[in-house]
């Protein structure tokens, strides 16, 4: 509310509708408030909250390998948003007229020097399973035969994940993964790597996180 000084005539303080009066060295003056807000939903807002809704219905079911393999990359943020921003910029494909999807062969869930899964493949021929396998690489600049095996399925039509940190050893070439039976008839993405063991105690670097791979779409039978 404002106030009129030294009666009708005298100089106006404060707000009248989108006017605004004060004094500045002795001279009184009126303003106008700006007329108008700045339009909160042009194309590239809208492009960009799109993409951000896409982003975190992918990776947030993935986030218990996520807090681990991007630990390390993690600077003055936390290892999730580190991911949010590496997806955001690389694994995201479409427009704002077609809608914005994932480019899974892009995604990377964790990121680091552990060499990573060698001759990934996957595959389902029992209902409710997965069989992934790989080449056992032990010994290849670092990489330990206890190695742990982190693994996701993810279900884009349920928009869910199952997610081991720890499915198997790297020296066992294979391991069979166990899926809920609505997952039979589906489509799903599955994404592994390694661990070095140390991160079974919190210790997650470069050197004890291998890069995610991605092992291609499989129907679950």
């Amino acid at each position: 509310m404002a106030t009129i000084k030294n009666g009708i005539l005298g100089g106006v303080s404060g707000k009248v509708g989108n006017v605004v009066g004060g004094n500045w060295n002795g001279v009184d003056y009126l303003r106008s408030l700006p007329t108008g807000v700045k339009q909160a939903n042009t194309i590239l807002q809208i492009s960009q909250r799109m993409k951000f809704k896409t982003l975190m219905g992918f990776l947030r079911p993935q986030i218990e390998i996520i807090r681990i393999g991007f630990k390390s990359m993690a600077i003055k943020a936390s290892a999730f948003n580190a991911a949010v921003s590496y997806n955001y910029h690389h694994a995201l494909t479409g427009d704002y007229d077609s809608g914005f999807s994932i480019d899974y062969n892009k995604v990377l869930l964790a990121s680091g020097n552990l060499p990573p899964i060698d001759g990934i493949a996957v595959a389902s021929t029992t209902a409710g399973q997965l069989n992934l396998s790989w080449s056992d690489n032990s010994g290849e600049s670092g990489a330990a035969a206890d190695d742990i095996l982190y693994v996701s399925v993810y279900n884009p039509d349920k928009g869910t994940a199952i997610v081991s940190v720890n499915a198997a050893q790297r020296s066992a070439g294979s391991v069979v993964i166990d899926l809920p039976a609505g997952y039979s008839g589906d489509a799903v993405h599955c994404y592994a790597g390694f661990f070095g063991v140390r991160v079974l105690l919190g210790t997650a670097t470069r050197d004890t996180v291998s890069i995610s791979r991605y092992a291609g779409p499989v129907t679950v039978a």
